[in-house]
């Protein structure tokens, strides 16, 4: 089953869907506008259930089969929120929102699996319930964990979930996928180096917190180096260095360093919060200064496929593409759906977006052109998880 007939002719909607999206991005959970579009749009397609409110501001919207012989529901789940950039592209449907964009493509995620809801709200060529998951929050606000705890998984009976997204690391319409850890543990902090600030003509009358932080910056690259297995993937990345003075003269009393930190064994990641602390502290320390280290405990877990579900996926997408790599490499980015996978079997795959800029950046944009085989994936699963 490749790319279906309907969602070609769907094409053309679902891309002024996604270009109006991507006019009016908005962060985390304050995505009132786009679940209020997803959800009048669910409930003029003739979903059967469409729910709002879901943490906070995600939708849920129900899709019964024909038949409901199986008493199964499955849960096919798209992000909808937008990062804090300013938008460099220059496109005609560029963001009109100044500081926000969809840099990271959940505005064609979320076209996809409306145009996915049409369809199967029109063939209902299945036997059980597609619930369609619009979530709210994922860049940093953990909104699946919002979902999840606000009765996601058992209010709607879902027995497996599915995600997707979308790679400009892999060729125009690709799939990829791998079984067992995908993502990496996303974790953050900020350490504050103390010590005593004064002129900087005379630093022997002071404690240098900058001569003290930034032997700290360089000794923190040993944890990933000399701290763990090498067989183990890991990254510790110290990304802001800040003070409070901007004087030339000025050597200050506190500087503070913020950095992220990334993993994919929870062994690894409970030893580099350890060692990091530690290091800390002793750094700060040889140089007569003090560091406090703030290691938030909100960090995305490790986003881990489950095996049966993964082969579900691949299985899908070669329907559609004739081909699946489920031997996708590793990415040491982040994915708060790793929180629905802790609860639900599931599955998470990649779609490639084609040659285009990177996610995050500032002239990145979501390739219209893959919106038939995203949606058509999300149809294909459906259909072959709930057999009619």
């Amino acid at each position: 089953m490749p790319i279906r007939n309907r969602l070609a002719e769907m094409h053309d909607d679902i891309t002024a869907w996604r270009h109006n999206f991507h006019m009016h991005p908005e962060l985390l959970y304050d995505t009132h506008r786009t679940s209020g579009i997803v959800a009048d749009k669910l409930h003029a397609f003739g979903c059967d259930e469409v729910v709002t409110g879901i943490g906070r501001t995600g939708v849920v919207g129900l899709i019964h089969g024909k038949t409901n012989t199986s008493g199964r529901t499955i849960g096919l789940r798209a992000d909808m929120d937008a990062l804090p950039m300013t938008e460099a592209t220059g496109a005609d449907h560029a963001s009109t929102v100044p500081g926000k964009m969809h840099a990271c493509g959940h505005d064609g995620h979320t076209a996809m699996l409306l145009g996915a809801a049409q369809y199967l709200s029109e063939t209902r060529n299945f036997d059980g319930t597609v619930a369609v998951i619009f979530q709210p929050a994922e860049e940093g606000g953990a909104g699946a964990l919002a979902m999840v705890e606000d009765g996601l998984i058992d209010r709607f009976g879902i027995s497996e979930v599915y995600g997707m997204h979308n790679s400009p690391l892999l060729p125009e319409g690709a799939f990829a996928i791998r079984s067992g850890p995908f993502y990496a543990a996303c974790d953050i902090f900020e350490i504050t180096v103390t010590g005593k600030g004064g002129h900087g003509a005379r630093p022997n009358n002071v404690i240098d917190t900058t001569l003290a932080a930034s032997a700290l910056v360089m000794n923190l690259q040993s944890v990933v180096s000399r701290n763990t297995d090498p067989q183990q993937a890991a990254v510790v990345s110290v990304t802001s260095f800040r003070t409070e003075s901007e004087a030339f003269n000025v050597i200050p009393e506190t500087v503070t360093l913020r950095g992220t930190v990334r993993s994919f064994d929870a062994a690894v990641r409970k030893n580099i919060e350890a060692r990091l602390k530690s290091i800390a502290a002793l750094t700060a320390e040889t140089y007569g200064a003090t560091a406090e280290v703030d290691w938030p405990e909100n960090g995305y877990p490790i986003m881990s496929n489950h095996p049966a579900e993964t082969d579900f996926a691949a299985m899908a997408a070669q329907s559609v593409a004739g081909d699946c790599d489920t031997q996708a490499p590793r990415t040491t980015g982040g994915e708060d759906f790793a929180y629905m996978l802790q609860a639900c079997p599931g599955a998470y795959i990649q779609i490639g977006n084609g040659p285009s800029k990177g996610l995050h950046h500032p002239e990145y944009d979501f390739n219209d052109a893959i919106i038939p085989t995203g949606a058509s994936y999300w149809v294909t699963l459906a259909e072959q998880r709930l057999p009619a």
